[in-house]
C-alpha cells in the first residue's frame, strides 16, 4: 500500500501519478484557506505564529508525521548502486528520529516544519514535471519557495522567529503578505480550473 501511495506521489508508475489539475486545485485552495483565515482571524494568526517556533507539541507532530513520510521514502526510493545500504538506513533513521525528539528541542517546531516543506516539495514538482501549459509553473515556483525556505528552517531554525518579528512589527507587512497569497492562491485555484 505505501509503495503504491509513493509512486502515485512522486509519479513513478506506468500510468502516471498525483494530477497537475488536481495538485493545482488543492494547493490553490490551500494557499486561500489560510491566508484568509490569517486575515479574518488576525489577532489570533499573529499569537500562533509567536509561539509556533518553540512549540514542542508542534515539533512533535510535525516530525513524526516527517518521520512517516521520510521513511515511506527510504523504503521505496531507488537508490541505485547504493541499495545495499537501505538496510541500515531503515535502522538508523528511526533512532535519530527519537534522538532528535530527546536532545534537539530548541526551535523543534520549526525544523519539523522544514523537513515537511522539502518533501512535500517531491510531489509538487512531479506533478509539474513536463506539463504543457506554462502556467503550470506556479506550482514549482512554490515549490522551489519551500526548499529554500525549508533549507534554512532546518538549518538555522531562529530565523523564523526573526523573520516573524520583522513581520509583525508593521501592519502593513501582515497586510502584504496576507493578501499576497490570497492573491497566489487565486490565481493558481483560477488557472489550474481553467488551464491544467
Amino acid at each position: 500500500m505505501l509503495t503504491d501511495l509513493h509512486n502515485y506521489l512522486y509519479h513513478l508508475e506506468p500510468t502516471g501519478g498525483i494530477p497537475l489539475k488536481g495538485t493545482g486545485i488543492v494547493l490553490g485552495l490551500a494557499l486561500l484557506a489560510v491566508h484568509l483565515l490569517a486575515w479574518k482571524k488576525g489577532d489570533a494568526a499573529k499569537a500562533f505564529l509567536k509561539g509556533f517556533p518553540r512549540s514542542y507539541a508542534w515539533g512533535v507532530a510535525l516530525l513524526s508525521f516527517g518521520w512517516l513520510w521520510g521513511m515511506m521514502c527510504l523504503a521505496n526510493i531507488d537508490m541505485g548502486e547504493f541499495y545495499f545500504l537501505r538496510q541500515y538506513f531503515l535502522m538508523a533513521v528511526p533512532a535519530g528520529f527519537v534522538l532528535v525528539l530527546v536532545y534537539v528541542k530548541e526551535f523543534l517546531a520549526v525544523r519539523a516544519l522544514g523537513s515537511l516543506m522539502l518533501l512535500a516539495a517531491g510531489p509538487v514538482l512531479a506533478a509539474a514535471f513536463l506539463q504543457p501549459p506554462v502556467t503550470r509553473l506556479l506550482l514549482p515556483i512554490l515549490a522551489y519557495a519551500w526548499i529554500i525556505v525549508g533549507m534554512f528552517f532546518v538549518g538555522m531554525p531562529f530565523l523564523m522567529r526573526d523573520w516573524t518579528t520583522w513581520l509583525l512589527a508593521k501592519p502593513v507587512r501582515w497586510n502584504v503578505a496576507v493578501w499576497s497569497g490570497i492573491a497566489y492562491g487565486a490565481l493558481m485555484l483560477v488557472l489550474a480550473v481553467t488551464t491544467y
